[in-house]
This record gives C-alpha cells, structure tokens and sequence, in this order.
C-alpha cells in the first residue's frame, strides 16, 4: 500500500496530492513498469478518503498515459517509452481506448458507451434456448473457420439491403471483432505494407498495424474527411478510413471524397481501402451515403462491421468482406485459423438477423439515440457561441470544440473530472501533431436524458460558460 501523508491544509486537492506522489513514485522507479496499482477502494480505505478522490487522481494519472484499466484486473503502470518512430515521423506514445468495468465518474460522456438498459435481453434469451434445443451435437464441433455458412448469408443479405455491399457469403469472414479481423488482414500480405491512416484515428485500428510493424502514414482531415492530396504524397498501398462517422472528429465522408478515395485505389493493381463502417447504422440527416464498397467496381475494398454498437458490447463478432482478389490471398495464408466465435453464438445472432429482431432492434435504438441527440444538441444551444461542436448528422458522439484563448484541453478536462463529469480530449486521438483547437468527446448514448442535463449543467460552472439566458438583455 502507499506511504501517502495527505495535508488538508495546503490548499491544494487531496486528489492532486495522490497523482503527485504516483507520478513522482513512477518516475523515480518506485512503481515498476505493469506493476498493479491498489485498487480505488482500497486505496480510500487505507487513506480515509473517499473513493471518489481516488478515482479522480487515477483518471488523471490514465489520461496523461502513466497508467492504464484493464477490464476485470484492475489500473497498471504503463511503459514510459517516450517518443516513437513511424516512417520517419515522430509521434507520441499511444495507449488504447479506455476500457472500464466501472465509470470513476458520476455522469460519464464515454464516446465508447451505448444504451444498454435498451439491449435485447430477453429476445437473445429466448433465441438461445432455442438454439440449444434445436441444434444437437454439431453446435459443439469447432464449425467453419470463415463462420457458419447460414450467419454469413445472414450479413450478406442485412449488408445489401441496408449498405449496398455488393458480396457473395464465400467473401465474408466473421470473427471477434474488429481487433482480430485487422490482425487477420495483416496475415493476408506476405510482407508488412505502407499504410495511411486518418489523423486523428482510431486507436485499436492503428495499434494493431504498428505491433505488426506495418510503416504507417498519418494523413490529416479537412471538412470532407482524409485529405487525397496528402494521400498521393506518401508511399502507402493500404489506407484505413471510417467514412460513415470518422472516429473520433465524426465527419462524414461525402460522395465525391468517397469516389477520389476510390480512384487512389484504382491507379495502382495493388492498393486497397480500409473501409471500418463505423456507427453506420446510425444517421439523424438525410439519406444514407452508400459504403464504400457498394460503389466499389473493381474490388479494391476490403469492409469490416460489427455487431457491438448496434447490440452491446458483449457480442465479440464481427465481419470483414474480401474482394475476390484478397479472398484467394486468405484461402492460401489464414483459412487455417480457427474461428473466433462459439458456433453457439453464431447460431443465436444468425436466428436474430433472420427472423427480422435485429432490423427491428435497429429501428428502436435510432428512435432512442435520435431523442438524446437532440437533446443534447438543445442543451448545447443554450451555450450560444461559446463553443461549436461536429459530428452532430450521426453516430453517438458529438466533437466540441473550444477557443484558442480559453482553457486548454488538459484544464477543461481536469475541471470537468473536479465535478465528476468524464469527458475525452481530442489531443488522444493524434498519431502526430495537436489538434488545432482544444476539443473534447462528448459522448450521450448510455446517459438518460435527465443525467445529460445534469452533466451539461455541472460543465456550464466548470468551465465558467455564459449562457444565452444570462447574456440576454433584459427588456
């Protein structure tokens, strides 16, 4: 346990006290690189605190990256690394997407959380007794290694009725989600590629193509997404997008930006696009843009999707469609891997694609996700001019952005944890550079709209944000 003497007079926060003494214990070599850090209520117990004290000194500690969760063990001491090498290009330490068993925060706007009191409980229930009723033996065999056959003709039909992804099922591979399926790309190419990714990017996607050494190009965005021309400037025959709802900025790639992508592919026989259909099934304005892949003419576009976002995130599946060229590459280097999903599973969700749950699911959560979108958006009007914020049109995060001459990142950020209230920097996200304004994820889908309320008002006194009813004149 540690040796930490809280002072309650020094005027300075015991939960500042506590990160002060871990950072200087970390970099003084007193905590050890993996070693596990007490847990929060252990560590309040021992102090006489409360754990909320704690929780916030360790929120803090995982924010600047010296430690990080790991669901169901507990926070460790990160490798301190200092600066890594990419293609020639500095850029910083990265550290995943935070994964927690418990929020720290009393009203948490995770980017990552999704409405889970609205999750289909007792539908998968019912599927999975019948499942197991009627499916004998086999269900206990290892089963195919791309997937079952009925659970791909399942997505093959569902992808092109509501993407208008073009696929036979023998071009789709299931596995445990996005993770594994990008390390599974990887095995496709005998050596490691150029590849492009979005910057900011989604930090799972860029760790897996950095562990597997692949030289990586951070392209920046502009207001229609990857920027082409800095594209055409580098060495890559592989580029990463998430065009429905880019992660983090929550842009949303339009149809002529989407066809310049495709003509990059189309200039050299061995390039192909990425295209990790992030959040597609959720837009609040206007039609659906078509994937990439169902306007794609020459199978340069390899298509992954999951099931977590639009079920919960206990059900590790998800689908990558090969182009035929690609596929042949798998049949030689990787159909030998087993797969990743219980039969069991693969059985259940086939049975809630099929007989029509999951579309209904779909239509349910969008009416959910749109009523706490727009109202979080009518909180935030409130704010006037004060900040702005993008990615409002889909998805189940917002991006705000704040002022040059305000409050930085790290101090909106650590004034919103004071008040309890977890919310994400932008400045995370970067594989080189800053973002140019401070900005931050705001997160709504797992908060009630009265917890929302709650949040933005605790934000309004953190961040000393004047609001419309305060500036109006009185008459």
């Amino acid at each position: 346990m540690f040796h930490i003497s809280l002072e309650h007079s020094v005027g300075k926060p015991m939960y500042q006290q506590i990160y002060q003494y871990i950072v200087k214990e970390i970099q003084q070599g007193g905590l050890a690189c993996h070693e596990r850090l007490p847990s929060a209520r252990a560590l309040a117990q021992d102090l006489n605190i409360s754990r909320n004290t704690v929780n916030m000194a360790y929120a803090q500690l995982e924010s600047e990256g010296y430690i990080e969760a790991i669901e169901r063990r507990g926070y460790f001491v990160n490798e301190l690394d200092g600066l890594l090498s990419m293609s020639g290009i500095e850029t910083k330490s990265m550290k995943p997407d935070p994964v927690m068993t418990e929020s720290p925060y009393a009203i948490d706007f995770s980017p990552f959380g999704i409405a889970l009191d609205h999750a289909p409980y007792h539908c998968f229930k019912k599927l999975m007794r019948e499942t197991m009723l009627d499916g004998g033996r086999e269900l206990f065999q290892i089963g195919d290694s791309q997937g079952e056959p009925g659970l791909r003709r399942a997505i093959k039909e569902y992808l092109h009725r509501s993407r208008g992804v073009n696929c036979s099922e023998e071009q789709i591979v299931i596995g445990a989600g996005t993770d594994y399926l990008l390390m599974l790309l990887t095995r496709l190419f005998q050596e490691p590629q150029g590849i492009a990714m979005e910057n900011p990017v989604y930090l799972q996607a860029y760790r897996v193509f950095q562990n597997f050494n692949y030289p990586i190009f951070p392209i920046p965005l502009d207001e229609g997404g990857l920027d082409i021309q800095a594209l055409r400037s580098v060495e890559a025959k592989l580029v990463f997008v998430t065009p429905s709802h880019q992660f983090p900025m929550g842009i949303v790639m339009p149809i002529n930006r989407r066809r310049q992508l495709l003509n990059w592919a189309y200039e050299a026989p061995d390039r192909f696009i990425i295209e990790d259909d992030y959040d597609s099934e959720f837009r609040y304005q206007g039609k659906p843009i078509p994937s990439l892949q169902g306007i794609d003419t020459r199978g340069r576009v390899i298509y992954l999707g999951t099931l977590s976002k639009a079920i919960a995130p206990s059900i590790r599946m998800g689908y990558m469609v090969l182009p035929e060229q690609l596929y042949q590459q798998y049949r030689k280097r990787a159909a030998f891997y087993a797969t990743t999903v219980s039969r069991i599973h693969q059985e259940t969700v086939r049975r809630f694609l099929a007989e029509g749950y999951f579309e209904r699911h779909l239509n349910r959560m969008r009416g959910i996700y749109r009523s706490k979108h727009d109202y979080i958006l009518k909180e935030l009007a409130r704010w006037g001019e004060a900040v702005s914020y993008i990615g409002h049109s889909a998805g189940l995060h917002l991006l705000l952005e704040f002022p040059n001459d305000g409050l930085s990142e790290k101090e909106l950020t650590l004034r919103a944890r004071e008040e309890g209230i977890g919310v994400y920097p932008l400045s995370a996200y970067y594989i080189a550079g800053q973002p140019k304004r401070p900005a931050l994820l705001l997160g709504y889908a797992n908060l009630q709209e009265a917890e929302i309320k709650k949040g933005m008002n605790a934000l309004e006194k953190a961040w000393k944000i004047p609001t419309l009813q305060e500036n109006q004149p009185v008459l």
